[in-house]
């Protein structure tokens, strides 16, 4: 009679068990979940696009192209022209939108030009950034450039974008566009001695607050900047989504009879 053969067998090691590592599918995920097209999106963002391209070029064929385009609010909405454009080429063709980091951004720094005019530049210079020129299309495309496009962007924010999901960490990333833009203003003022727009806005004038004031009025400003970036995150995670996707699987379940 044989002993029974045991189930392990002390002294060695354990078999390791291999799991079939599954394969790449072929199949692309507009076949299996149909892409939702947003024409009405598509087309508010696309004017939103154009808006921030003619009130930039009126600026620029009206002033000095050199001296506009060094303005923080020029740049702003290039940049937002540029999200706005490829926001409304995806929601036309249904792809996904962009990364929350691209368009908090681009939003970001179009309610910076909007506050900063608002709050310290509208009294004593309310046609930035062409302060010699107070024609009709120079004040238009000053108001679409501080006000309208600011207020456009935070509307297509709120009502026609999914929220992101956007990161605390990426507020820090938010903030070295401005940090940046701190140092060309300075480093330009010390190049440019003898132009009359040698500082881009007073409240970096070293010549009138020096050195000392203006870093402590940037780190206010900073301050304010980041503040308002973690508030855009803190809203991202709390709004509603205004953006309902439906899955079309093309099977409908039907109730039992009787």
């Amino acid at each position: 009679m044989t002993a029974p053969i045991p189930r392990e067998i002390p002294g060695l090691p354990a078999v390791p068990v291999k799991r079939p590592a599954l394969l790449p599918s072929p199949v692309p995920a507009r076949a299996v979940m149909a892409p939702v097209r947003r024409p009405w999106a598509a087309a508010y963002r696309l004017t939103l696009a154009l808006a921030a391209t003619a009130s930039v070029t009126v600026q620029v064929m009206l002033g000095s192209p050199a001296l506009v385009l060094s303005h923080f609010a020029a740049q702003s909405a290039a940049l937002l022209a540029l999200v706005s454009l490829a926001s409304a080429r995806r929601s036309w063709t249904g792809r996904r939108p962009l990364p929350g980091a691209v368009t908090g951004a681009a939003l970001l720094y179009a309610l910076i030009t909007g506050l900063v005019h608002h709050l310290l530049l509208a009294d004593t210079n309310p046609a930035l950034p062409l302060p010699d020129n107070t024609s009709l299309p120079a004040t238009i495309a000053a108001h679409i450039l501080h006000t309208a496009l600011p207020l456009a962007a935070l509307l297509d924010w709120l009502i026609l974008t999914p929220p992101a999901r956007t990161h605390l960490r990426q507020t820090a990333t938010w903030m070295l566009y401005p940090l940046a833009y701190l140092a060309f203003s300075l480093a330009r003022g010390e190049l440019l001695p003898t132009h009359p727009a040698r500082y881009l806005h007073p409240f970096l004038d070293v010549t009138q607050h020096g050195y000392k004031g203006v870093l402590g009025n940037a780190l206010l400003l900073g301050l304010a900047f980041y503040a308002l970036a973690v508030l855009l995150v803190a809203v991202d995670h709390t709004r509603p989504n205004p953006v309902r996707r439906r899955p079309k699987t093309g099977f409908r379940l039907r109730a039992p009879v009787g």
